[in-house]
């Protein structure tokens, strides 16, 4: 069963005449094959899965994709006729639903949200943290799924969730790759054909950087990364600890190779995770 929910009050009336265990899965819409793992993933555990559609306008810049930004919902619920769960589609046609006249907080992560991703776009993850924030809230739910291409993003929402200790469950989940590679993203839909094969340099640039650093170490890999950032139009190519997201150092076990880069006017992301002890 999917029912779909387009307001706060009736979102939080059914919420209260449902006291059954929950999961949430929040997503921006336009759903995609990795958004559908998530959905699927929670209703193994759950008999009712939360899936909230927002385009939230506070994690946008202000000269960014928000206006083009897909929506699809008729699409989206297409995609999750299959999953043997019930769920429960919130999502609110009007951003004051999230946000009332007269809301002025943020939830900020300031250590986590400065660097990588949040080196070009600087109000990006306080967006992210305030809006999730209040969907936790909201859905009051036992577990939330996120998919790891966004690794910095579950990283910040976890450190928040630790910080204001807010008992719900993290689920982070493998990313979803196209036959070439490519993390699926809802922004691949901006690729023309010949950006398509462009962006292939993003996760086989990452693919050599694991292999290197697991092959040679964390020096040559960083070498192979200033080689590669004088090429392409990248924002960033980065080791960094992968529990930390500070710089990596040489006694660490786990180490996160993330990249961001330019395709045209779309900007896409991806990362690995690489256990160094394995070496």
């Amino acid at each position: 069963m999917i029912k779909v929910i387009a307001s706060t009050s009736e979102f939080l009336s059914w919420r209260q005449s449902h006291q059954a265990p929950v999961a949430l899965v929040p997503t921006m819409g336009n759903l995609h094959l990795g958004h559908v793992s998530l959905v699927a993933e929670a209703a193994k555990n759950y008999k009712t899965v939360i899936v909230t559609i927002f385009v939230n306008p506070k994690q946008f810049g202000p000269n960014e994709d928000f206006a083009r930004y897909p929506r699809t919902l008729a699409d989206d619920l297409k995609a999750l006729e299959s999953i043997a769960a019930d769920i429960i589609i919130f999502a609110p046609k009007d951003p004051k639903e999230i946000y009332p006249d007269g809301f002025a907080s943020e939830i900020t992560v300031p250590s986590l949200a400065q660097i990588l991703c949040g080196k070009t776009r600087p109000t990006h993850f306080n967006g992210v943290t305030t809006v999730v924030y209040q969907l936790f809230s909201l859905a009051q739910a036992q577990s939330a799924y996120f998919g790891l291409k966004d690794y910095q993003q579950f990283q910040i929402i976890k450190r928040m969730c630790v910080d204001l200790r807010l008992n719900i469950k993290l689920v982070g989940m493998p990313i979803v790759r196209d036959h070439d590679g490519l993390a699926l993203s809802s922004r691949n839909r901006y690729l023309s054909p010949e950006q398509r094969q462009q962006a292939l340099e993003l996760p086989q640039s990452l693919d050599q950087a694991q292999s290197i650093l697991l092959d040679q170490g964390v020096l040559p890999c960083q070498e192979y990364i200033s080689k590669q950032l004088q090429t392409g139009t990248w924002d960033y190519l980065e080791l960094r600890n992968a529990e930390t997201l500070q710089e990596i150092h040489q006694s660490d076990s786990v180490c996160l190779v993330a990249g961001a880069m330019f395709v045209g006017t779309t900007r896409l992301i991806d990362n690995r995770l690489v256990e160094l002890n394995a070496r």
